[in-house]
Parts: C-alpha cells; structure tokens; sequence
C-alpha cells in the first residue's frame, strides 16, 4: 500500500480520565469517517499534563498496558478497521512507572509498546519525577497500513532516535506531544520555540526520506500558566508540511502520505547510502574531551 491516510487528534484535557478517553473515542470515530487508516492521539490523552507539578497523588492515574485504556480502544479499532497510536501513563509494578506508547492494529489486536527513551526535567515538566526512562529499545511496529515507528515528545529533539527507528524500518514515525509555552513568556520567544520544535521533527524527516506525524495537545493547564501550542502537523518523506494545525483550536485531520516517496527520496538524496558508519563510534561518548 503505497498512500496512507492519516488521522490527527489535537484536542483539549480535562481532569477526568473517563471523560478524556470518551472523547478521544470519539474523534477517532470523527477521522475515520473523514477516511483516516491510522489515528494518532497525542501525549498522555487520559488525563491533564500531570507533569506540572511533582504530586505523589498523580500516579494513582497509571495503569497497566495492556489494560484499561487499550481494552476500550481495542474494539473501536477492530470496528472502525484503524490503526491506533494511544500514548498513556504506565503502571509497570509497584512503584515503577512509564511514560509508553501503545500501538493497536486495525484488526483491534495489541501489537506492543514503546517507552519514552528521554526524559525531561524543566520547569512545569517534572517527567523524572514520574517516569523510568525506557528500557525496550527503539520500536516499530507492522500495522495493516504500513511499518509504525513510534517516539515520544522529548525524543523529539534527539536525531539519534530518529534515525535508529528509521533503520529498523519504519515507513512513517509518529510522535505523540505534550509541549506548551509558559503565558508569562514574550511573543518572539513563544515564536522561536515552537519554530526550532517544529524544525528538528521536519529535519528528521529529511534526514530519514520518511513521513513524520506530530501530534500535540492544545489548551491552558497548569492553572492558566501553560497553554499547550498545538500546531500538530504532517510531512512528507522531504519534510514538506503536507498539514499544520492551529496553536488554539481542537482539530481532527485527515492527511494522505504517499510511502513510495521514500524510495525516491532516498535515491535522489543518498543519505543512507552515504553514511560512514564506520566514523560514528564517538557518538557513544557523553562528550568528546580532549583527554
């Protein structure tokens, strides 16, 4: 299958998991009658970005994967004939908990999980309070509609993990987001922000001669104090924005890629025949001192 209809749901969270999975439910229902093979939703969709704040409180919104939400999601796939991309707070064990990625095929079956490798520590995004960083390795996953690879928000900025999930074979990469500015901030740095995050996920689609799929929340949370910039988007193998979503609005896209560009891509600008794998043992370091 050469073009590949995607589904984006950008939407807004509420405090209620139920309530945020429901409608969730329910826009993918919106994209796939609008025709869409695979719907991606975006970073931890059940509930509020939690992260904001450091609460013990906050794991009891874990659960087990798979488990609830995938049990739920399941049959909607199988009836709507969608590939599902559901990013959720994992309960592994007692005490051990991850930031994972569940991938349901359009047959509803579970085909398994990727964890977020990276894990960022700032400001409102407290994730190293909550989350183990993976420990599954890169991932992709053969769906009805093509090979998914999948990475999370924070890996986003990481070209190593890119092009990892590229060589394993992905057709298209997918990254689930929960990114936002901080209202207090000026509106240039507001703008450089997001440019230079949208920038780095179309780089890697260039780099790789693969589609990339970033889907983002969108809404204040935190109080007021962070509003989730949306702008989710779509590119083709060359890093083209095929779609680009609003920074305000809650928005539910179909977006056609055409997978047979990547050969094309790739024969036209060698990247991979060109790489000299050979030199590239000093990326293992954490730093290249003189020493």
């Amino acid at each position: 299958m050469s073009k590949v209809k995607i589904g984006t749901v950008q939407m807004s969270c509420v405090a209620d998991k139920q309530q945020n999975l429901d409608k969730a439910i329910e826009k993918i229902r919106e994209a796939a009658a609008k025709g869409a093979q695979i719907v991606c939703l975006q970073e931890l969709f059940t509930s509020l970005y939690f992260c904001d704040v450091e609460d013990y409180d906050n794991f009891d919104l874990a659960e087990a994967i798979p488990g609830p939400s995938t049990d739920a999601l399941s049959p909607v796939a199988k009836d709507l004939g969608v590939v599902i991309i559901a990013s959720l707070f994992e309960k592994r064990a007692q005490g051990l908990y991850h930031n994972t990625t569940a991938v349901i095929d359009a047959d509803g079956t579970y085909l398994g999980k990727y964890r977020k490798m990276h894990i960022p520590d700032d400001p409102a995004f407290y994730e190293k309070f909550y989350f183990t960083p993976g420990d599954l390795g890169y991932k992709i996953f053969p769906t009805k509609f093509g090979k998914v690879g999948v990475l999370i928000c924070w890996d986003q900025w990481y070209p190593e993990a890119s092009r990892i999930t590229a060589l394993m074979g992905a057709d298209i990469m997918f990254y689930p987001t929960a990114i936002g500015w901080d209202t207090t901030q000026d509106e240039e740095t507001n703008k450089d922000q997001y440019n230079a995050w949208q920038t780095i996920q179309r780089s890697h689609s260039v780099a790789n001669g693969l589609p990339v799929v970033s889907v983002n929340r969108v809404g204040y949370e935190q109080d007021g104090a962070m509003k989730f910039w949306g702008g989710s988007f779509v590119t083709n193998a060359q890093g083209k924005l095929l779609y680009l979503a609003s920074h305000d609005k809650e928005e539910v896209e179909v977006t056609e890629v055409d997978l047979a560009q990547t050969d094309y891509m790739r024969k036209h600008w060698p990247f991979l025949r060109d790489r000299r794998i050979e030199t590239y043992s000093p990326i293992t370091k954490r730093f290249i001192d003189e020493d």
